[in-house]
């Protein structure tokens, strides 16, 4: 370690003048005793003396955190109102007045109220630390901010609030609060956590038993990087590199035949050890055929599926990367294949086995002997030699050898030897090693044998021309190799940059892609790009058999269709250039994840021609986001059944509850009037008989609404509400509907405003006057005895209103729009609760299909609600002419 990275950690360890420390208390979950932990940490510190403040704790109504908060000091909190509701949050200025030692903030990711200094507590904390004030927090680790996606993808909940990272990591002390999921949902049933209603639906919503043990484990990691963050800082320190507690397997594979068995014997060296392991591959620049591409590609994709991370490097020393890498990685096995090349080995001590053994110091290095099986016969491969290379070379030379002999008269010896470099230069940039080197043996010939005294031969005289040749041999076959080497690693980035944009392009592409139909249209978009290529998707159908998804109308044989079902059962490739059934003219690829096919992926070469490495290279690359994309479209799609599921259940309890209650009610009061003038009959006294039909007859009214409602719902939801518009007074509408409601607001003190000038209505008289009474029954049903009712109608430009307002316990402004839902009822008090909460979702209805619209507000002074019914003023008709 270098002194200045010791230099750098020691200022790092060293409190920073003035500024207080930072103690998290971190959990995986609500009610896993954060907050219990926090308070009793805090009541140790007063025993020692230490002056505290408890400036935000949440109990959430649990008992024994309420009586650990109530020993100790508080600081008031400030109260504000935002919109009508009665926000409370942390004083900070208060608390930096006061100036503590210590201070107990809890739920360390809160959103401040609107208007606060800061918009989230955490800023509020780090002001207290920059003025020196020590704070113990706490914090669930769904809120970290770089966990933000893993977390949504474990419990499908977006977390808004969330802090940074490095909040957490210049934390003094970090304690983690731990809970098994088993007890932490024992303690939600119980309702210690939150109140029984709250608690089922949080256990059906996020704390499930598999989303709980999901946020421990991340929970775990989070305070396990940072004892090993801590650990590290401390051997920095002392100028030492921290010891590998639990290790790290490293296992450096190359483009051989041995790559795949060397994966698995990783993976089961790792799984009997417990380490997390890595396939570590250099990339030198060194020259590989497709073969050792597509085994290296092989052996990286088994890596993945076994559970190993892959990690691509390039540096020229391969052992002395993978020794760095095992260092930054505090790795403590690194896992090798044993070399081909026996005899290089020998003689020059290159292997990476050989070169790990001797500069590894503190590393387990395990060699893997190569497989002792004979490998299966293969068919022999000819070398094609590109003469057209070496004929670049012979070329390069003798134009070099001219010009040279040109500008031999002009240039002493030494400054020829240049001219013949530039040619072996040309040569490597353009082919390969071989004709490089080819070109640089004949540039030494024909440099010496014409310019070198004595010319026109291949001798020489003087010992300094001896030394010039030589080192022109060398610097030739140096500078061809070099470039040679890089012209090989462009076309490796030039591959490699084609990949990468091949994946951003589709994957900008997939993301957009909301549904599966619409993966499938944007993967056959972005693939029929391809010139050389026809590209289709398969999928299933409901009946198990493959169709087309995407790529035309598509004939398949039924030999292509054999290979494709082949493909699909054994998740396997088979088709076109494969080891099953490859007479076909079509490649299959499935497309999977964790095992369950998701559709299939088929190419043919336009031309008829074999598939490219290249070519099953991309495709393979391709197909991982892909198969993510049909997954996620998958998942959705069933999140939208669970979904709908879920709503079509509450709906049906809410119209069962509705039934059981709102139409039962009347029913049984008719029932009960009408038993009692059966069974007294002329006993009764005519007044007293001739109130029980007028509330029989007031309760069949009632019931005939109910039914009403009922009706018009189901018509407004299957669009058989059909408008038989007329022109109306707006004082007939009213005063009808006021007619039917007498006795509902008989109690009531009404008082109505409607001017006698009122233009007319274009409307379906008889849903405006439903609509009205919905609102007048709503107001009445949630208005105080003997309370307050206003009705007035109004124009305000183009639109006719008419506005009920009451002085009930009234709607806050975010239920507002949802009191417009079915069977939602904000019930308020104890005459609350009741109807089906279809009135209000109808008038909606009603108004919009007329082109309308409802408004809410504030009630009578303030209190209570105001429903508005807006309904647009068309162009009056023409007074109709006396007749003569």
């Amino acid at each position: 370690m270098s002194n200045s990275e010791r230099a750098d950690a020691l200022l790092a360890g060293l409190p920073r003048e003035g500024r207080g420390r930072l103690k998290v208390f971190l959990g995986a979950a609500p009610g896993v005793g954060k907050t219990y932990a926090m308070l009793q940490a805090a009541h140790a510190q007063l025993r020692q003396g230490v002056t505290l403040l408890a400036a935000v704790v949440e109990t959430h109504g649990r008992s024994e955190t309420e009586a650990l908060l109530g020993g100790l000091p508080q600081q008031p909190l400030l109260r504000s109102d935002y919109r009508g509701m009665l926000l409370e949050e942390m004083d900070l200025d208060g608390l930096l007045k006061a100036r503590p030692q210590l201070v107990l903030v809890d739920e360390l990711a809160h959103s401040n109220a609107p208007g606060s200094r800061h918009a989230k507590r955490w800023q509020d904390v780090q002001e207290l630390l920059a003025a020196g004030i020590d704070v113990y927090t706490t914090v669930n680790v769904q809120h970290l901010e770089s966990l933000n996606d893993q977390v949504r993808g474990i419990t499908g909940v977006q977390v808004r609030e969330t802090l940074p990272d490095w909040v957490l990591q210049e934390a003094f002390e970090l304690v983690l609060i731990d809970l098994p999921p088993r007890e932490l949902l024992e303690r939600l049933r119980e309702g210690k956590v939150y109140v029984p209603e709250q608690a089922r639906a949080a256990i059906d919503a996020f704390f499930s038993q598999t989303n709980l043990t999901a946020l421990r484990e991340l929970a775990m990691q989070t305070a396990a990087a940072q004892v090993d963050a801590d650990l590290a800082h401390g051997y920095r320190q002392l100028g030492q590199d921290a010891p590998a507690l639990r290790g790290r397997l490293l296992v450096g594979v190359d483009g051989d035949a041995q790559a795949e068995r060397l994966v698995r014997h990783a993976s089961r060296v790792a799984q009997r050890r417990h380490l997390p392991w890595t396939l570590v591959h250099v990339d030198n620049g060194r020259l590989r055929d497709e073969t050792a591409r597509q085994r290296l590609q092989a052996a990286q994709q088994l890596a993945e599926r076994l559970g190993g991370e892959v990690v691509l490097l390039r540096a020229g020393e391969v052992a002395k990367t993978l020794i760095q890498h095992a260092l930054e990685r505090r790795a403590s096995l690194v896992l090798v294949g044993q070399s081909r090349d026996r005899l290089r080995r020998r003689l020059f001590g290159a292997g990476v086995a050989t070169r790990l053994l001797r500069d590894a110091h503190g590393l387990e290095i395990n060699v893997l002997d190569r497989d002792t099986q004979p490998e299966p016969p293969s068919a022999a491969v000819k070398k094609v030699w590109v003469w057209r290379h070496y004929l670049l070379a012979l070329a390069a030379t003798m134009l070099a050898s001219g010009l040279a002999w040109a500008v031999a008269s002009v240039l002493a010896l030494p400054n020829i030897s240049l001219v013949f470099l530039a040619a072996v230069l040309l040569v490597a940039v353009r082919s390969s090693l071989g004709p490089a080197l080819a070109c640089a043996v004949m540039s030494f010939l024909a440099y010496d044998f014409l310019f070198i005294p004595p010319t026109f031969s291949f001798s020489i005289q003087r010992e300094e021309d001896v030394l010039t040749s030589l080192f022109f041999l060398l610097m030739a076959a140096l500078t061809g190799n070099l470039a040679a080497r890089q012209r090989r690693q462009l076309q490796a980035l030039r591959e490699t940059q084609e990949q990468t944009s091949q994946l951003l392009e589709l994957s900008r592409k997939l993301t957009a892609a909301t549904d599966r139909q619409a993966v499938f249209t944007a993967a056959g978009q972005h693939l029929d790009g391809w010139q050389d290529l026809q590209v289709c998707l398969l999928e299933r159908d409901a009946e198990g058999r493959l169709q087309v998804a995407s790529g035309g109308n598509l004939q398949l044989s039924d030999n292509e269709r054999a290979a494709a079902d082949w493909a699909w059962q054994h998740d396997q490739a088979a088709g076109l250039g494969s080891d099953t059934l490859p007479n076909g003219r079509w490649w299959w690829w499935p497309l999977s994840v964790d095992d369950a096919r998701l559709a299939l992926l088929g190419v043919r070469p336009r031309k008829d021609e074999q598939l490219t490495a290249q070519h099953c290279r991309l495709l393979k690359a391709l197909s991982q986001p892909l198969a993510q994309a049909l997954a996620r479209a998958r998942l959705a799609e069933q999140l939208e059944s669970a979904r709908l599921h879920g709503e079509t259940e509450q709906l049906r309890s809410a119209l069962l509850a509705s039934v059981s209650h709102d139409l039962r009610t009347p029913l049984t009061a008719m029932r009960g009037s009408i038993d009692s003038l059966l069974a007294l009959g002329e006993a009764i006294p005519k007044a007293d008989r001739q109130e029980l039909l007028e509330g029989t007859r007031n309760e069949a009214e009632r019931l005939d609404r109910y039914i009403q409602n009922l009706l018009d719902m189901t018509r407004l939801g299957h669009g058989g509400l059909k408008l038989a518009r007329d022109w109306v007074a707006p004082t007939d509408i009213v005063g009808s509907a006021l007619n039917r409601l007498r006795v509902v607001l008989a109690p009531l003190q009404l008082r109505t405003e409607v001017p006698a000038d009122l233009p007319l209505l274009f409307v379906h008289a008889a849903l405006i006057e439903q609509a009205l009474i919905n609102v007048l029954e709503n107001a009445a049903r949630f208005s105080p005895a003997a309370g307050r009712l206003e009705l007035q109608v109004s124009t305000e430009g183009e639109l006719l209103c008419f506005a009920v307002s009451d002085e009930g316990p009234g709607i806050p402004e975010a239920d507002r729009e949802r009191i417009f839902d079915m069977f939602y009822t904000a019930a308020r008090g104890d005459r609350g609760g009741q109807g089906t909460g279809l009135g209000l979702a109808i008038c909606q209805g009603m108004i919009g299909a007329h082109g309308g619209h409802i408004r809410v507000a504030d009630g009578i002074d303030g209190k209570g609600t105001c429903i508005t019914l807006c309904l647009p003023l068309p162009t009056q008709p023409e007074p109709e002419s006396e007749a003569p």
